[in-house]
C-alpha cells in the first residue's frame, strides 16, 4: 500500500470540545481505484479535493455505497476499531446488489487500520466520542449512457465526532413515505437510500418530530427502522426487533446488541419478528411499553421518548438506568476494554 504523508497536520484547527458530527476530517484519506476490470493498488494520501468530470457516472445514475464505523480511545491507552471486517462484508453486500465490485475484505481491514494508525491522534479520548470512519465507493467513468460505470473509486475519509443525537429522539410513524420495498435496495447502503429519506424527515420536524419510524410499502402496518436506525423494543420482558429482509439494513450494531442480549440477563426474552404499529401502540396504551430505542453506528443506541401515531403522541420511559443505558454500557465496556472481548469484535493497534 502506498503512503504519502501529509507535510502537516492540521489536527491543532480542531476544538475536541465542540465536535460537530461528520463535518471536521483528519489529514489523510485512503483511495483505491478500479479500472480494467480490477482494482489497483491502494494509496493513503493527504485529505483533499477530488477532480471529476461534470460527466461522472455516479452523478447520473447513483451508483454509490458508503459504509460507518468507529475507532475509540481505549482505556488502557490502545486505539480499537470496532468490527471492520462486518463492515467489509456488508460492503461488498451492497456492492454486489448496485452491480459494483467487490472491494478485497482483507484489503478492506488493512486500509481501515493502516489509516487510523497514521491518524490515531485524531481519535478523541472524551467519554462517548470516537473517530468516525466512511468507505465509500463510487462510479467514476465518464459518460453518460444509461449503462454501468466501468471504473470505481473506494475511499475513506475520517472524522472526529461526539454523540450523533443530543438528548431522546421522537419518532413519528410514517404512513405516506416509503424507504423501500421488497425487491428493492433497502438492505444496501447506497446514497439514495438515505438522499430519497430527507424529505419525509423534514416533514416530520416541522410537526416536532426528530425522526421517522419507516413502515412496509404495502400496508404501512409493518415496523421496519427507525430513521437511519435499526428499531428495538422492550414490551414487559421482552426485547423485539424486526427480522431483516431485503428491505432492512443489516445493522451490525444491531447484530452486536443481540449477541449481547442472548448471552446475558439483561432482558428475559429475545424475539426477532415481525411487529406491527399497532402491537407497540396498545402496550403504551396498556404501559407495557417499558422503552423503545434505536441501534446504529453513528447514533450507537437512542432512546426514543416520544412515538407519534395519526395525530396522538405516546410517551415512553428513557430511564438512565433503564435496559438501553445497560446494552449501551455493556457494548461500550467492549469497545473501551474494560470488559472480555469475548466474540474477538475489537481490532486494536
Amino acid at each position: 500500500m502506498k503512503i504519502t504523508q501529509s507535510p502537516s497536520s492540521r489536527i491543532g484547527e480542531i476544538d475536541f470540545d465542540k465536535l460537530v458530527f461528520g463535518t471536521q476530517f483528519t489529514d489523510h484519506m485512503l483511495v483505491c481505484t478500479y479500472r480494467n476490470g480490477k482494482w489497483e493498488e491502494p494509496e493513503i494520501k493527504p485529505y483533499g479535493p477530488m477532480m471529476f468530470s461534470p460527466s461522472m457516472h455516479t452523478l447520473h445514475y447513483g451508483q454509490a455505497l458508503f459504509e460507518g464505523l468507529k475507532a475509540y480511545y481505549m482505556d488502557n491507552g490502545a486505539i480499537g476499531i470496532f468490527r471492520p471486517d462486518m463492515n467489509a462484508k456488508r460492503l461488498n453486500h451492497s456492492a454486489r446488489r448496485m452491480f459494483m465490485p467487490e472491494f478485497p475484505e482483507d484489503m478492506f481491514v488493512e486500509g481501515v487500520t493502516q489509516l487510523v494508525e497514521i491518524d490515531k491522534a485524531w481519535v478523541p479520548k472524551k467519554s462517548g466520542h470516537s473517530l468516525y470512519l466512511r468507505p465509500f465507493m463510487f462510479g467514476s467513468s465518464e459518460f453518460v449512457a444509461a449503462r454501468p460505470s466501468e471504473e470505481f473509486i473506494f475511499c475513506i475519509i475520517m472524522s472526529p465526532v461526539g454523540p450523533y443525537y443530543a438528548g431522546d429522539v421522537k419518532v413519528k410513524v410514517e404512513e405516506t413515505y416509503t424507504r423501500s420495498a421488497t425487491g428493492g435496495v433497502g438492505s444496501t447502503k447506497c446514497a439514495g437510500n438515505y438522499g430519497g429519506a430527507f424529505f419525509a424527515t423534514d416533514q416530520a420536524k416541522k410537526e416536532g418530530y426528530t425522526q421517522v419510524i419507516w413502515t412496509d410499502h404495502k400496508n404501512h402496518e409493518l415496523i421496519e427502522e427507525s430513521g437511519t436506525m435499526n428499531v428495538g423494543f422492550v414490551i414487559d420482558d421482552t426485547f423485539i426487533t424486526p427480522p431483516l429482509s431485503d428491505r432492512i439494513l443489516a445493522g451490525i450494531t444491531r447484530d452486536s446488541i443481540l449477541s449481547l442480549l442472548r448471552s446475558s440477563d439483561i432482558v428475559a426474552k429475545v424475539e426477532e419478528r415481525p411487529i406491527k404499529v399497532e402491537e407497540v401502540v396498545a402496550a403504551a396504551k396498556e404501559g407495557r411499553l417499558k422503552e423503545a430505542f434505536g441501534m446504529g453506528t453513528a447514533a450507537v443506541i437512542s432512546q426514543i421518548s416520544v412515538i407519534g401515531f395519526r395525530g396522538t403522541d405516546y410517551s415512553i420511559s428513557t430511564p438512565p438506568d433503564g435496559y438501553a443505558m445497560k446494552i449501551k454500557k455493556a457494548l461500550n465496556d467492549i469497545r473501551m476494554g474494560t470488559a472480555e472481548d469475548k466474540n474477538n469484535w475489537m481490532v486494536t493497534l
